[in-house]
């Protein structure tokens, strides 16, 4: 087994695929432009080092609307599911 078959299945692995994180940063392209400035700097400086359940707890928080996102973010919000709190944390970081 490869180093790359390896990553994809291991949900732990931080192995990131180019592809994939083009595709998030075009994911990660709002229409608030804070939002497009803290998603920016969290993929430039966390999503790297993230394992791959991760991100997928990454994703389901870019699945959020925009204005419901940042309330989460800036804390007017509260998350509605616990999971999402570490990455909320680090994305209140930067």
């Amino acid at each position: 087994m490869t180093k790359q078959e390896s990553a994809i299945s291991d949900p732990d692995s931080s192995v990131l695929d180019p592809v994939a994180l083009e595709r998030v940063r075009w994911r990660c392209r709002r229409g608030l432009l804070e939002l497009d400035i803290v998603l920016r700097r969290f993929i430039d400086q966390r999503y790297p080092l993230m394992t791959n359940a991760q991100r997928v707890i990454f994703d389901e928080l870019l699945d959020l609307p925009d204005t419901e996102l940042w309330d989460v973010i800036t804390g007017k919000k509260e998350p509605t599911q616990a999971h999402h709190s570490v990455v909320l944390g680090w994305l209140k970081e930067v």
